[in-house]
């Protein structure tokens, strides 16, 4: 059987963006008022960054089954991601989420800057109702330039740091700061255009 569009179950106007540019037909499919998106996004003690984003992931597929069964939709494959940014093998950088503030993006910026990090994205397509999320990982290798404190500080200050896993976005000015990737650069931006496609040919979604 064959779909026509999917949920997309995420608010990131980026994994709007990318699944529109691979011609696929979605709803969104987000958060009720009073329910608790953000607590299923805090790390677990000594937590691994790729267990900790397929955690995540798998967590919001969950909640988003629940959501559309108590809203009287019909049926469409559900997909969900979570993105997150490590440091391996250091303990304050395993998983570098979205700043709290301006002083906390100062902070992660400056553990990323002349170093080379891992953005990981986690999908997880819910196929059927009845059935358990089909999940993929896509990790990417990312290296920074050495950054001044004035250009940590004119970045932050054009606010593009916040509500950004790793306190950048690589669409954005802090492209300017990558030397090189080695990965995917959508997959790096919040949703991997090549295992997304993948998942929804295993849901048979007829693409525009």
């Amino acid at each position: 059987m064959s779909n026509t569009f999917i949920y997309l179950a995420s608010q990131s106007p980026r994994r709007q963006e990318l699944l529109k540019q691979i011609g696929v037909r979605f709803e969104m499919l987000l958060p009720q008022p009073g329910e608790d998106t953000e607590t299923i996004e805090i790390p677990r003690p000594n937590e691994k960054a790729r267990n900790y984003v397929e955690r995540v992931t798998f967590a919001k597929s969950v909640v988003a089954l629940k959501r559309w069964k108590e809203s009287g939709l019909p049926w469409a494959p559900i997909l969900c991601a979570d993105t997150t940014v490590s440091l391996p093998g250091t303990h304050d950088g395993e998983i570098l989420g979205k700043p709290a503030d301006a002083l906390d993006a100062a902070r992660i910026l400056q553990m990323l800057s002349g170093n080379t990090h891992e953005v990981l994205t986690a999908l997880a397509l819910t196929i059927d109702p009845n059935e358990i999320p089909v999940c993929l990982l896509q990790v990417s290798q990312v290296q920074f330039a050495d950054l001044s404190q004035e250009q940590i500080e004119a970045y932050i200050a054009s606010g593009e740091p916040f509500g950004k896993a790793g306190a950048y976005g690589i669409q954005g000015r802090a492209g300017a700061f990558i030397s090189s990737i080695q990965g995917s650069y959508s997959g790096i931006m919040g949703l991997p255009l090549y295992e997304t496609a993948q998942l929804l040919d295993r849901a048979h979604l007829n693409r525009i």
